[in-house]
């Protein structure tokens, strides 16, 4: 499964490009997340000739040693120098169970387990050897049949609703199927 998205991620230079800028850093479990593969697969099932424009680069790492806030500011600006006129956001996951009321996270593969939605909880990286691998915390049918899927795992429905109706997915790629069935308003 994780390889037609790998495929995808190598024929698209720029993302390319954007992964070994971050794989330089060197940082522990360091992943480019969410809309920067998940948008790349939509783009490329609904046909776009283009890459649709990134409001972000979420990049995700897991650094227990230094939590501090200022420490991914500090990683931002070095990204910011390497590759210019990006919108880079990094967050330590290490500490962000304290933003969402969460137990502890392990890693940034549990962290991913507890985002709104299943098809953002994606994320990309180059290894030490130069290797692509693609993680997620879900097995990720549901990317590929165009769906977007509140997270059964940590129910949060009224964020769901929110981010659908702000991030313009259903405008961009209309073919997506809005799998409310699992969205329970007594839950979350």
């Amino acid at each position: 499964m994780f390889s037609q998205i790998e495929s995808w991620l190598k024929a698209d230079a720029e993302r390319l490009r954007l992964l070994r800028v971050l794989a330089d850093l060197q940082l522990p479990d360091a992943w480019l997340a969410a809309g920067f593969v998940r948008n790349l697969v939509w783009d490329r099932l609904h046909g776009h000739a283009e890459s649709t424009p990134l409001a972000d680069l979420d990049v995700i790492h897991f650094d227990a040693t230094d939590c501090r806030p200022e420490r991914d500011r500090s990683i931002e600006m070095t990204l910011a120098e390497r590759a210019p006129g990006r919108p880079w956001s990094v967050k330590n996951q290490a500490r962000m169970h304290l933003r969402n009321d969460d137990r502890p996270y392990r890693d940034c593969r549990d962290a991913m387990a507890h985002w709104p939605e299943m098809e953002t909880a994606l994320a990309a990286r180059l290894t030490a050897e130069g290797e692509l691998e693609v993680v997620s915390p879900f097995a990720q049918e549901g990317l590929l049949a165009l769906h977007l899927t509140p997270n059964p795992w940590r129910p949060r429905p009224e964020a769901f609703r929110q981010r659908l109706a702000t991030k313009g997915w259903l405008e961009r790629w209309p073919r997506l199927q809005v799998r409310t069935d699992r969205l329970n308003d007594d839950q979350g």
